[in-house]
């Protein structure tokens, strides 16, 4: 069983566009299970690829709230229409089926009062990114630069705090993907729950403002977190170029070093499927067995692919949830 921290189906099914990567005819085929189905607002402007290395790509304008909460309303009707079942409980994940845990990618359509968290939550929202990477009335997250430390601006607001508060009460996952440091550790220092980073790397092998700190991996460990390796080709490769010939290898580099810094209990999955460029080697989720495969050549045992694959994410949402 296959376990996946993050992928963008929803937002290509509401532009009516086909998926890129994920197939969900093909999922029982590749053991896949299912995941984190981001509802993610885009901006109107998004910046292009990296041209060349350095960069430093300007992040879009913020959402207004009203737009944001109108999109969001349109992607959470487009994953209903699609044939998974949604996750409010670990349980609810099951061989042969493809389960979505219902994951807001951004905080603008959440209120700033938070007076619409818990009709979100009713509805099946079990996992918020307080930012994608634009600021918004609750973080700022972190412009996408190659190389560049994540330590930019300042940290979450008090409407921000409210909000990591009011989702450990709820139980709703708080994940600190696309956040900047100073966010990361005000996240850190008020949640009570395991700090979660779904589709992150690490930033000692790619030094992407995206990417994962050693002091940051140490306190997801510490905290009984996880960190889902994100398998976009930017964020593996230790240049930081868009090169889609990238090894499925790359993946497993990052596996190697999270593992070694945190220990097999702490890594997963965050492929970043229908949202960024993978590895043509591996293609999207017909490929997963290959990298599978690529674990056990590692030297990994079958208890440990299954922790990477499955057994970390659901722990974590049984410890969250």
């Amino acid at each position: 069983m296959i376990i996946d921290g993050h992928n963008d189906l929803v937002l290509h099914r509401w532009r009516g566009e086909p998926s890129p990567h994920l197939d969900l005819d093909a999922a029982g085929d590749a053991d896949f299970a299912g995941g984190f189905f981001a509802l993610y607002v885009p901006s109107p402007r998004l910046p292009d690829p990296p041209p060349e290395i350095p960069y430093a790509l300007p992040l879009p304008d913020p959402i207004p709230h009203a737009e944001a909460a109108r999109i969001a309303e349109e992607l959470f009707a487009a994953l209903l229409e699609l044939p998974v079942a949604r996750a409010t409980s670990a349980d609810d994940f099951r061989e042969g089926a493809v389960t979505a845990i219902v994951h807001m990618e951004g905080a603008e359509p959440i209120a700033e009062d938070l007076s619409n968290l818990e009709r979100w939550y009713e509805r099946g929202l079990r996992s918020i990114g307080l930012v994608w990477s634009r600021p918004n009335a609750f973080a700022q997250g972190v412009p996408f630069r190659f190389p560049s430390s994540p330590d930019i601006g300042a940290g979450l607001t008090t409407a921000g705090r409210r909000l990591v508060e009011a989702c450990n009460s709820l139980g709703i996952l708080v994940d600190v993907s696309h956040l900047n440091a100073q966010g990361f550790w005000d996240v850190a220092a008020l949640s009570s729950a395991p700090l979660v980073a779904t589709h992150s790397n690490a930033h000692a092998l790619c030094p992407a403002s995206r990417n994962l700190t050693d002091l940051q991996l140490d306190a997801i460990r510490a905290s009984g977190g996880v960190v889902g390796v994100n398998f976009a080709v930017t964020f593996l490769r230790e240049d930081g170029s868009l090169v889609p010939e990238t090894s499925i290898g790359e993946i497993v580099r990052h596996v190697d070093y999270l593992v070694e810094q945190m220990g097999i209990d702490h890594v997963a999955f965050g492929s970043d499927f229908d949202g960024a460029v993978v590895p043509e080697e591996l293609g999207g989720v017909a490929g997963l067995p290959k990298l599978v495969a690529a674990l056990h050549a590692s030297g990994y045992d079958h208890e440990d692919v299954a922790k990477i694959t499955h057994r970390n994410w659901l722990r974590v949402l049984r410890d969250t949830w």
